[in-house]
């Protein structure tokens, strides 16, 4: 009789024991593994229990680490702002400074911070307005001018003194009152010994600008007997350590206004050359804003400035609104200069113990900008008008960019629009002990 042999599943301690041997060896060589339960049917059908190994996980990746963003940010700056009589009269005229001044509006508006120069003093209460040779501007002028964007204004000139210290004080007070910055004239000694401040919050970092402002003389006018701080005059080592002790305070940028030297010349005179690369050779200084020539004067980086990366100077931005013209003086002051600086700061890199900063002014433009003094003494933007406005045909606009492209150099680009905001506005710190 054939005799069937039957199959018999194998004993359970061996199983065991070939899993722990397996596992031994698994483990000795580095390798998980995972043990295929026994069943009667696995191995009826399967065969012997098999060892599987599984493949170690992969190691979470170490993120790779990452700087924070740079902030970035614009100065612009205008020439000399001259209330002749004239234009005092077009603003009543128009029914405002508004008229006057809205063309450059967005020009203003679109920066950062936006600084301008006040070369008069506004006219103390209960007095008359004025102009040359004793400028007295209407208070007015002053809240017009912040409608149009302008944060502060620099008030060092030879027109400063014009209404002795009353005249100061009426200036600061307006300034004041329209919540703008300002810098070189003071209503007390304490005053005078703080630039102004203002502040910017760009990508996480709060960058601070210093003003600093400076004027050659008050064309014999006497300075205040008994407050020779009311005007800064120029004095260069002193404006150097006006800028150190501001970084020293917390500063991240010093702008310097100064007011100098010859008018109607397009060339820096050699007083002016002098003065501006002392001023880059300090170290101290990002930006030389020049005033006083009513006419466009060259653009140009000196050697030196911070970290020795260079300063940017414009020698003179000509005039920003006047009644000056060939009818009484050069035809060059009928035009003038919109200056827009870049500001670049940085971001932090901890993983490189690095932090943010230095603010730098990383280049400049120049806008062409005219007075149309016969159509009501409109400030427009050059490149905005080539088919003419006002009174002011395209052949006469040809011709007046032609001169300011002439006078501005090469040196740094023209600009033919309009910068944006890149963030929340600038803020004002007061300077106090006015």
């Amino acid at each position: 009789m054939t005799r069937h042999v039957r199959r018999h599943p194998p004993r359970p301690a061996l199983v065991a024991l070939l899993a722990s041997v397996a596992l031994v060896a698994a483990c000795t060589a580095g390798v998980a593994v995972a043990l295929q339960p026994w069943s009667a049917s696995t191995a009826a059908t399967s065969g012997p229990t098999r060892v599987v190994a599984s493949p170690e996980p992969s190691p979470t990746p170490t993120p790779t680490p990452t700087a924070d963003p740079d902030a970035s940010f614009t100065i612009v700056a205008g020439g000399d702002v001259l209330a002749h009589v004239p234009v005092v009269r077009s603003a009543e005229k128009a029914g405002g400074w508004g008229a006057l001044l809205d063309p450059l509006r967005p020009w203003v508006e679109g920066a950062d911070l936006a600084l301008c120069h006040l070369e008069v003093p506004v006219a103390p209460p209960g007095t008359t307005v004025s102009g040359y040779p004793l400028f007295a501007a209407p208070a007015s002028l002053v809240p017009a001018l912040h409608d149009q964007g302008w944060d502060g204004c620099s008030t060092a000139s030879n027109h400063s003194v014009d209404k002795g210290f009353a005249g100061v004080d009426a200036t600061l007070d307006a300034l004041d009152a329209a919540g703008m910055g300002h810098v070189g004239t003071a209503r007390s000694e304490a005053e005078a010994d703080q630039p102004q401040l203002y502040r910017l919050e760009r990508a996480g970092q709060t960058i601070t600008v210093a003003h600093l402002s400076a004027t050659y003389g008050t064309n014999g006018m006497p300075v205040p007997e008994g407050k020779p701080w009311s005007v800064s005059l120029i004095d260069v080592p002193a404006l150097v350590e006006q800028a150190r002790a501001a970084r020293a305070a917390g500063a991240d940028l010093v702008v310097a206004s100064v007011h100098c030297c010859v008018e109607y010349r397009t060339e820096p005179t050699d007083e002016q050359a002098a003065m501006d690369q002392a001023l880059a050779d300090s170290g101290q200084i990002d930006l030389v804003i020049g005033h006083h020539a009513h006419v466009p004067q060259p653009v140009a980086r000196l050697d030196g400035g911070p970290g020795g990366a260079g300063m940017w100077v414009a020698y003179g931005l000509g005039n920003f609104l006047s009644n000056q013209d060939s009818d009484c003086c050069s035809p060059k002051t009928d035009s003038g200069l919109l200056l827009t600086a870049h500001v670049s700061s940085p971001g932090a890199f901890p993983a490189e113990g690095r932090e943010a900063g230095p603010a730098r002014v990383t280049g400049v433009e120049w806008t062409p900008i005219t007075v149309d003094r016969v159509g009501g003494h409109r400030v427009y933007a050059l490149p905005e008008i080539t088919d003419g406005a006002g009174r002011l045909s395209a052949q006469a606009v040809r011709s007046r960019t032609e001169r300011v492209v002439a006078a501005a150099g090469d040196a740094a680009p023209e600009r033919t629009e309009p910068v944006t905001p890149s963030g929340p506005a600038a803020v004002v710190v007061e300077r106090t002990g006015g």
